[in-house]
């Protein structure tokens, strides 16, 4: 892989992180106003659907399937659709840090998947990048008094699990298939997730669905649901396209520093160990991806 190859899909995973964090907030925004979880993830998933279809047009991607094309559109199911219904089912039994202390375990998840299912080859310094930044992201949004029950924390652990779980068979499905093509008909199978289990809940009284009671919410809810999802995903697709699944869950931790300076412009006031956290990981990231370059200049030597 060419160095400029190499840059671009470094670009594209840290853009998705920044979408992941800045939509994140907007997302927050959302709830704030009283608008129902579910409804929020399906009012989310159906904008992100829109917005690809419509980029599908505007740069006149082929509408061309592939044997893989179906498993990568049912691993939409598992990562957004059931992952994050998980999720949410969880975060009503423990607290926001609670968490995402246990989503800061993702990674290390995604490496030790990759490496028992992609059998690919870790680095130590990839190992220690990944470790400064779990590091970095514990101080950035560790709030004393985490809490929950074994329930909550259990369906959080398995909606990590999930996503990890999504990057590795994700990577391990890319073959020839447009990252917008991919993150389109994933977003789909996504859609079609939630619907049912919003559904369900309504019609068995689990949860209540209350929809954006004006149009600025409305707006709000389909442009967080275009970053978060729309954007997120299919920058996401593409960056994995061209690295390991290791090294793409290597850039994880940059999710939440953009979600902090994303919180910043909304008023939130940050601590100097979130400074410091924020420092962390991004050190981390360069380093890994200085590295990465480094390595693929002494293998064009050799």
């Amino acid at each position: 892989m060419s160095a400029p190859s190499s840059c671009r899909h470094f670009f594209f995973l840290v853009a998705a992180t920044a979408c992941w964090g800045g939509g994140t907030v907007l997302s927050k925004q959302v709830l704030d106003r009283g608008v129902a979880p579910l409804t929020l993830l399906v009012i989310e998933l159906a904008a992100s659907c829109l917005l690809l279809v419509g980029l599908m047009f505007l740069l006149r991607v082929a509408w061309v399937g592939s044997r893989a094309l179906g498993k990568l559109a049912l691993l939409g199911v598992l990562n957004p659709g059931a992952a994050y219904a998980l999720g949410l089912l969880g975060l009503t039994t423990i607290s926001a840090s609670m968490s995402v202390l246990l989503w800061g375990s993702e990674p290390v998840l995604i490496l030790l998947i990759a490496i028992l299912v992609l059998r690919e080859r870790v680095a130590a310094a990839t190992l220690v990048a990944v470790i400064v930044a779990l590091v970095g992201v514990l101080l950035v949004v560790h709030r004393p008094g985490a809490a929950g029950d074994l329930a909550g924390i259990a369906l959080t652990v398995s909606a990590v699990t999930a996503c990890a779980c999504y990057t590795v068979l994700t990577r391990r499905l890319l073959l020839d298939d447009g990252s917008l093509l991919v993150a389109l008909v994933q977003q789909g199978a996504a859609l079609t997730c939630a619907v049912v289990v919003a559904g369900l809940s309504a019609l068995t009284g689990v949860a209540d669905l209350r929809p954006p009671a004006d149009a600025s919410s409305w707006a709000l809810a389909v442009l967080s649901g275009s970053i978060y999802y729309g954007f997120a995903f299919w920058f996401f697709v593409a960056g994995l396209s061209g690295v390991p699944a290791s090294t793409a869950g290597a850039f994880l931790p940059l999710t939440p520093v953009f979600g902090l300076a994303a919180a910043s412009f909304v008023g939130e006031r940050l601590l100097e160990r979130q400074w410091l956290g924020a420092a962390l990981v991004i050190l981390a990231t360069v380093s890994l991806t200085g590295r990465h370059f480094t390595t693929r200049g002494d293998e064009a030597q050799v």
